[in-house]
């Protein structure tokens, strides 16, 4: 396996004399308060059309849940990460004075070569992911939606599911990993910091501690590799696809969890439901390190026909 960071110097260094540890705060600060903006807006306003047009979903006198759980609510939570762009930009605009594509990589773009090819290798790992959880738990059932209402609602998906995924990566992956590492060199600080913010953010209240633990770890790792690749090609492109594909089998195929099951074809066991023991925890721990772990071969290894950043002219 070769790891080149002669791309990822150039990203790193790409940054502006304005990029400081008390702008990097307050350029982050301006991110959270337009996502949080966004996400109050979209859980009110929907929440209060979702009661007075009787939209359909459950009813369980919860309103917000219930329109959360609800077809047009899950598309709903998806938009709200336009929130993390609006700030992005906002704070690349006016706090570090530069374009929001410079967070794409060094050349301002996102390579869009290895953005397939992180979709392709994900969409494959993760089916394998699948087999391997039908293995250790077969409880797979159909889900509600209609294979017609599928296909409708595969471009939305898809194009909402993209924004989320790229919000996160352009955040975590972008605007503080490249800020933290323009400042230190230690992948301790920029590599490892913006992983542990986005590994937390998964964390479900409504799962048991052992099943938390295992999704952290997988995540975890699943972030790491991420990171792994903006170091690799010093782009965020291969990331979008690989963190796209990962939540399209979610979303759209096998869901494991309640909450975003409603456009999924198959519902398996949901992680925050009761019966799930110590030992499964940590089958579901090792099935997603091993995941993560191929995805990494079919990327980075020479000889792979889906390694990314071969052949890239020099950014």
């Amino acid at each position: 396996m070769t790891i080149e960071n002669a791309a990822f110097e150039g990203y790193r260094r790409s940054p502006n004399a304005k990029t400081n540890l008390l702008r990097l705060f307050i350029g982050s600060a301006i991110v959270i308060a337009f996502w949080m903006a966004m996400t109050a807006l979209v859980l009110f306003a929907g929440t209060h059309v979702y009661i007075v047009w009787h939209l359909p979903g459950p009813s369980t006198g919860q309103y917000m849940q219930d329109f959360l759980a609800s077809p047009v609510g899950i598309l709903s939570a998806l938009t709200s990460f336009a929130g993390i762009w609006i700030g992005l930009w906002v704070a690349m605009r006016f706090v570090h004075g530069e374009p929001l594509s410079a967070l794409f990589g060094a050349s301002r773009r996102i390579a869009s070569g290895d953005f397939l090819k992180g979709l392709i290798a994900v969409l494959i790992t993760s089916l394998f992911s699948e087999v391997l959880l039908y293995w250790m738990q077969p409880e797979i059932t159909r889900g509600p939606i209609a294979f017609s209402s599928w296909l409708l609602f595969l471009i939305p998906i898809v194009l909402l599911a993209s924004l989320q995924t790229s919000s996160e990566e352009m955040l975590f992956r972008g605007y503080l990993l490249r800020g933290l590492a323009y400042r230190f060199r230690s992948p301790w600080i920029w590599a490892v910091l913006p992983g542990l913010l986005f590994t937390s953010l998964h964390w479900n209240t409504a799962s048991t501690f052992a099943i938390n633990a295992s999704v952290f770890i997988s995540i975890g790792i699943f972030a790491l590799l991420l990171t792994l690749l903006v170091h690799v090609t010093g782009n965020l492109g291969a990331g979008f696809g690989a963190h796209l594909g990962n939540n399209l089998t979610g979303f759209l195929l096998i869901s494991h969890q309640e909450g975003y099951n409603g456009f999924a074809l198959l519902n398996a066991k949901p992680l925050e439901g009761p019966g799930w023991a110590n030992w499964d925890a940590v089958l579901i721990a090792a099935i997603g390190i091993v995941s993560t772990l191929l995805t990494m071969l079919l990327l980075l290894h020479r000889r792979s026909p889906l390694r990314v950043g071969a052949n890239r002219q020099s950014q």
